[in-house]
């Protein structure tokens, strides 16, 4: 999330959300959908420049969509973002003997065509995340690796400075195409940690509050309630993974046993102090497709044992050595962690080892479906569509799919979604597919986000927080 929130402010493609979370025109100032619903016409603006002045043309979105499909590039995203454009898997599953992608066209400089397998009514917002976002093909072809160290875009700003783990600048870009950014630039403080003490010494002007704080800057007398403002919930679900191909997570009856044996209000009372809510279901609330019908496996001590039971590991003896992956280096777990590990623990005497990794070792081992078990992670929604949860993460041939969940009827339900074109239809199709997963315990759903907070100097006007990434820099003023 931190990595996109960046991106969007550097690069940007041929459409965009805006704050009301709205597919807008960006560097497509219009577009046509054939009868059938499979091709779709993009019209560039006139004159755009990526941020060196080159001029933005269709061949370079070609090149950037192929880019992001070549194995080469090592894209975890491509299939997912872009699988619906004819040609893509071709590209993916070629590895990197085919490069040209069938359904991207060229008719001219200012002209691009896209045509996708089947009529989608949500392809357009999957165009709004940064893998089909534009790269000036010149540029990185000159550059080769190394073009990543001073990034060509065409986002409202340019990056002009980067200290991994530390800091990152930004400077207005003066050849983004639309009103240009009101500051001069932007420091964002990567290293994290020490915000609330820089934010009282104004180093930095916007920060979050965490639970540390809460109390104090909530008090009225405090001299910093003045700049506490609310702070939408993220469209997000935190949850724990299990690895339905590992013992003993393949045992259905032994993931529900689990699942019902821990107390989520406990968690959502106790360590995050109400900031979160318990989640039984999947689709985060006020997200298109929510439905409050789901029916969750709540916390029952006696039906978690009587699953257990049922399982193939009832006996102490036949269960593998059971071990959680959470990212974290050195210090202890998460409290939320070591409290469900607990519970497990006294309701059914199922023992879990907590092993922390380097955030980029459990990515790495996230993404090629290594772990057994895993928590401290979640999934936050990429554009406003129930199709970002159940299809991404649920469909058994998706590469997000990191627990290896498979269920033919659940794949039946999606597979319709995706070419319904009534949306009350296709969200029902989804809530179905949604029950399903739930009962089948395919993940176990921790908590929702609910209403955060952050501090926000008075002098910067126009910054807003929204539940979804969306470029919101260029809007932000200091006075």
């Amino acid at each position: 999330t931190t990595s996109a929130s960046i991106i969007v402010e550097i690069f940007s493609g041929l459409v965009t959300l805006n704050k009301e979370l709205d597919i807008i025109p960006d560097l497509a100032e219009s577009w046509d959908i054939s009868d059938d619903g499979r091709t779709y016409t993009f019209n560039l603006r006139d004159d755009i420049k990526f941020s060196n002045g080159d001029k933005v043309t269709a061949s370079d979105f070609k090149w950037s969509i192929e880019r992001a499909a070549n194995p080469d590039t090592g894209s975890m995203n491509a299939e997912v973002y872009l699988g619906d454009i004819i040609g893509i898997t071709e590209v993916i599953e070629a590895g990197g003997s085919l490069t040209e992608v069938s359904g991207l066209k060229v008719i001219d400089d200012k002209t691009l065509e896209i045509t996708i397998d089947e009529p989608k009514t949500y392809f357009l917002a999957k165009l709004t995340y940064p893998t089909a976002f534009v790269l000036s093909e010149k540029y990185v072809t000159q550059q080769g690796e190394d073009w990543i160290d001073q990034p060509v875009g065409t986002g409202p700003f340019v990056m002009t400075e980067y200290q991994i783990g530390q800091t990152l600048k930004l400077k207005p870009n003066d050849n983004y195409w639309g009103e240009k950014a009101k500051v001069d630039g932007i420091i964002m403080n990567l290293a994290g940690g020490v915000s609330m003490a820089m934010y009282e010494n104004d180093e930095v002007d916007i920060t979050g509050v965490g639970l540390a704080d809460l109390e104090r800057v909530k008090d009225p007398n405090d001299p910093l309630n003045k700049d506490l403002v609310n702070v939408p919930p993220q469209f997000s679900l935190n949850y724990i993974g299990f690895n339905v191909n590992m013992p003993p997570f393949d045992d259905v009856n032994f993931r529900k046993a689990l699942s019902h044996a821990v107390d989520k209000e406990i968690i959502a009372d106790k360590i995050y102090s109400g900031l979160t809510k318990p989640a039984f279901s999947i689709i985060p609330p006020g997200f298109p497709g929510y439905s409050p019908n789901i029916e969750g496996l709540s916390f029952d001590e006696e039906l978690a044992k009587e699953y257990l039971a049922k399982s193939k590991y009832a006996d102490p003896a036949s269960r593998p050595r059971i071990i959680v992956t959470i990212p974290g280096t050195g210090g202890s777990p998460g409290l939320d962690t070591e409290v469900i590990s607990d519970m497990w623990k006294e309701t059914l005497g199922v023992e879990v080892e907590i092993q922390q990794v380097e955030w980029a070792t459990y990515l790495q081992d996230m993404n090629r479906k290594r772990l057994q078990l895993w928590a401290g992670s979640g999934w936050q929604a990429d554009y406003a569509d129930p199709q970002d949860f159940i299809d991404v993460l649920f469909y058994s041939k998706s590469d997000v799919n990191h627990g290896n969940y498979s269920n033919s009827e659940v794949d039946d339900l999606i597979l319709e979604a995706r070419t319904e074109i009534d949306n009350n239809r296709r969200f029902l199709l989804y809530n179905q597919a949604e029950q399903m997963i739930v009962d089948d315990a395919a993940i176990f759903p921790l908590w929702f986000d609910t209403d955060g907070y952050a501090l926000v100097k008075p002098w910067v006007k126009g910054y807003e927080f929204t539940p979804i990434i969306v470029p919101k820099f260029k809007d932000v003023e200091i006075n």
